[in-house]
C-alpha cells in the first residue's frame, strides 16, 4: 500500500511538469547535445578548458552591481496598469528586459553540465513566490518558460496566469517541486545522501529524467529574488553547484536620493539596484558587460518592450 501511495506521488510531480512545460527544440540533434540544450563546438580552446580548472560553479562566479534611476520604469508601469493590466509591476519589467537582453545576447543563456558548455534552447526563469499574500506564507520556487520573442504584456500575461492558478488552489497549497522534496524529505539522511549524490552523477552524465529537470529550480537561465520585502539592499547570492543555473540577480527598491541638476534644481529619486552573480566560464568579461549595457537600455526605455525583437540572435555553433 505504501509503494502505491509513492508512485501515485511521482505520477502527479511527472504529469505536473510535462503539463508547464512546452520545450522548443532545434531541428536536428547532434551526439552531445542534451534535451535543454546544444553543445557549442566553436568555443575558444581557453573556454574548452577552463571547466576543467574552475570545476565549481562556486569557484567560477563573477560579481556585478548597478543602480538604475526608476522614473522611467514607473511611468511605463502606471502606464500599462491604467491599460487595464492589473499588477503590472517592476518585476514584469525587469524579467522581460532580460528576456530580450538573452534574445540579443544569447551568450548569458548559455550554461555548463558535465564540463562541457551548452546553448540553452529555451529562456527559463527562477523566481521565488508566495503561497498566499500574507505576512506569514511560505515561499516557493517557480520556473517560467518564454519565448525569444516575448513583449513585456507577454511576460506579465503568462507568469500573471500561473502564479493565480497557484495560489488559486485552496486545496493544495505545494506546487510540483514542492511535492518532490517533500518526497525526498521523508527518507532518511544517509538515503537522502545518496539520492542526491545519485542525481547529481545522472545530471552530469545526462542522464537525468527530463521530468526532474523541468521541474528544478536549479535549472534555468536565471534565478530572480527579491530584497525589498526583506528590507535590505541587494545581496550578491552564491551560484548552485547542483544544476547549471549561470546567473543569479537579486534586486530591491528601496534606496532613495537626492539629486541635483546642472541648473541647481533637486530631485528625490528612487532606484533599481540589483547585484548579479554570473558563471564565467559560459562566456568572456567583454560579452557580459556587452550584455548588461543591453538591459540598462531597455530598463531606461521599457517602451521597446512593447513590441518583439526584429530579429533574434542565435548563439554560435
Amino acid at each position: 500500500m505504501e509503494r502505491q501511495n509513492t508512485e501515485t506521488a511521482f505520477e502527479k510531480i511527472h504529469k505536473a511538469a510535462v503539463a508547464d512545460y512546452t520545450p522548443m527544440l532545434p531541428k536536428r540533434r547532434r551526439f552531445g547535445d542534451r534535451s535543454e540544450g546544444r553543445r557549442i563546438r566553436s568555443l575558444e580552446p581557453m573556454a574548452v578548458v577552463a571547466p576543467f580548472i574552475m570545476p565549481d560553479r562556486v569557484g567560477a562566479q563573477n560579481l556585478f552591481q548597478d543602480s538604475i534611476n526608476l522614473a522611467a520604469m514607473e511611468r511605463y508601469v502606471h502606464k500599462k496598469r491604467d491599460e487595464g493590466h492589473m499588477g503590472f509591476g517592476l518585476m514584469h519589467v525587469l524579467i522581460a528586459a532580460y528576456v530580450r537582453t538573452i534574445s540579443q545576447r544569447p551568450g548569458i543563456n548559455r550554461f555548463l553540465s558535465g564540463l562541457r558548455i551548452y546553448a540553452r534552447h529555451n529562456i527559463e526563469v527562477v523566481m521565488a513566490v508566495k503561497k498566499a499574500m500574507t505576512l506569514e506564507a511560505e515561499e516557493t520556487m517557480m520556473k517560467f518558460f518564454f519565448d525569444h520573442r516575448a513583449t513585456a504584456i507577454d511576460v506579465y500575461r503568462q507568469m500573471t496566469e500561473k502564479i493565480d492558478a497557484y495560489q488559486g488552489k485552496k486545496e493544495e497549497k505545494e506546487n510540483a517541486f514542492d511535492k518532490l522534496a517533500r518526497v525526498l524529505g521523508y527518507m532518511p539522511t544517509f538515503q537522502l545522501r545518496a539520492a542526491i549524490s545519485l542525481l547529481r552523477w545522472l545530471d552530469f552524465h545526462n542522464w537525468l529524467p527530463e521530468c526532474l529537470r523541468r521541474l528544478s529550480p536549479f535549472h534555468a537561465s536565471v534565478v530572480f529574488s527579491s530584497m525589498g520585502s526583506l528590507g535590505i539592499l541587494p545581496i550578491f547570492h552564491h551560484l548552485y553547484d547542483f544544476g547549471n543555473v549561470p546567473v543569479f540577480v537579486t534586486f530591491s527598491t528601496m534606496r532613495k536620493s537626492v539629486e541635483t541638476d546642472r541648473d541647481g534644481t533637486i530631485h528625490r529619486v528612487r532606484h533599481l539596484d540589483f547585484a548579479v552573480t554570473s558563471d564565467e566560464r559560459i562566456c568572456d568579461g567583454f560579452y557580459y558587460a556587452s550584455a548588461f549595457h543591453e538591459m540598462r537600455k531597455y530598463l531606461k526605455n521599457p517602451e521597446l518592450l512593447d513590441n518583439p525583437p526584429e530579429t533574434v540572435v542565435a548563439d554560435i555553433d
